[in-house]
């Protein structure tokens, strides 16, 4: 059965996190998704890598996890695009496409002649993505930032970390997340104005905007009530018990979040407190919350001599909003999420079976599995330059002679530049 997006070519041509994303979720969904990297794109010995296959030959560049999470279901390629060959292969590949997606500086695609204006002349129809983190234009455009660096312009390092401690980034690649799903939004959005009208277009999504999006109430409630938010921990405005606790095995968790006052009532009962429902300090919701710390301590003493599982199941059989805090293996062993398959294991090249977080959102008709691990180190050079793009095997001799394009990685610098 064919996918939503089956038909549909994009040009990967990203790096680290946000672009990698968005990419993928357009691969999950159906088109061709082919990555371009140079030649000295990946290390040749690698770090953080997962463990060798047995009898498996060492590339340790095509064991890169996140590399493997990112770019699963791609297909890839070598191209120095700097020299003058190579932006001719590249123009060449752009003539087939329908979305090329970078998230450069605003400066390179430009300083290469990719960039939309340029594209546009060898295929009209091309919808071209640039994903600067601070916007094409502007004061800020040419900064150079990766994740932290727009998580603490945007405030949400400001809002991140306790009360007496200083901002803090989030746990994950937050703001990647967010604009590459954002990026994935809009490249459909474009599809579908371009399958009425007949045109492409240019999208921007620098991250930065796509982080105010995620912060919006703090800067409506600081412009309307002049009210400053600031890092609060675990602590939740206006809910309480609300925070993580700390249980029996070393470094087991349990979050536990109290809406009501009848779920108060609830977990009093499970922590074997009855009387605590009608302790004035807890009984009603703003009182409970004023005296927050006094609450936790309470949970925590609960907490403390019991599983986190145990916690959760009790707290749920009750009615008491809670989940046990887990770990990897926990995540992956998780019943719920075994029964729901929520992971594809996707067979690795030199590694074996690996599991990938499946598409988050299922389609009834239209199934979106995982079905393609990322692709080793230039691939798919042979499919793209010998079959889609019909180069003749002298002509991919010489590109590979002046390693305009390479069958393994080279050092930084190793290659031919260009003008």
């Amino acid at each position: 059965m064919a996918r939503p997006l089956a038909g549909i070519r994009v040009i990967d041509f990203t790096n680290a996190v946000a672009g990698p994303i968005a990419t993928f979720i357009l691969g999950d969904l159906g088109a061709e998704v082919i990555k371009v990297e140079e030649p000295s794109g990946r290390p040749r010995q690698a770090v953080g890598t997962a463990p060798l296959k047995p009898g498996a030959v060492d590339r340790s560049y095509n064991r890169i996890m996140v590399f493997n999470e990112l770019n699963h279901g791609k297909r890839g390629i070598s191209l120095n695009v700097s020299t003058g060959e190579g932006r001719q292969v590249f123009l060449k590949l752009v003539e087939t496409a329908d979305i090329v997606v970078d998230n450069f500086a605003p400066r390179v695609m430009p300083n290469l002649r990719l960039d939309y204006e340029n594209l546009r002349q060898v295929n009209p129809k091309i919808i071209c993505v640039s994903m600067p983190a601070f916007g094409l234009s502007g004061p800020y455009a040419e900064r150079i930032s990766y994740g932290p660096g727009v998580d603490a312009m945007s405030g949400l390092s400001h809002l991140t970390g306790y009360a007496d401690g200083s901002p803090m980034k989030p746990g994950n690649f937050f703001c990647d997340q967010n604009a590459g799903v954002l990026t994935a939004l809009a490249c459909m959005a474009a599809i579908r104005f371009r399958n009425r009208t007949g045109r492409g277009q240019k999208i921007e999504m620098p991250m930065i905007e796509g982080e105010f999006q995620m912060l919006g109430d703090a800067y409506i409630d600081f412009w309307m009530n002049q009210r400053e938010r600031t890092r609060a921990g675990n602590d939740h405005p206006w809910m309480a018990p609300h925070n993580v606790y700390p249980c029996q095995e070393p470094d087991s968790w349990v979050a536990i979040a109290v809406a009501n006052d009848e779920q108060w009532r609830s977990l009093a009962g499970v922590m074997g407190r009855p009387e605590l429902a009608d302790d004035p300090r807890f009984a009603a919701g703003l009182e409970r919350w004023r005296h927050r710390s006094e609450a936790d301590e309470l949970v925590a003493s609960y907490t403390s001599g019991r599983g986190h599982r145990d916690v959760e199941a009790a707290c749920q059989t009750a009615g008491v909003p809670a989940s046990a805090v887990l770990n990897a293996l926990e995540l992956l062993e998780d019943e719920h999420v075994r029964a729901r398959d929520g992971f594809n294991y996707v067979d690795v090249p030199d590694v074996g079976p690996t599991p990938y977080p499946r598409v988050a959102f299922t389609l009834s008709g239209t199934p979106v599995p995982i079905v393609k691990a990322a692709p080793g180190f230039a691939e798919d050079n042979d499919y793209v330059y010998g079959e889609l793009l019909g180069l003749s095997p002298d002509a991919i001799a010489a590109l590979q002679a002046s390693q305009v394009i390479t069958s393994e990685p080279i050092p930084p610098g190793g290659g031919r530049r260009g003008h």
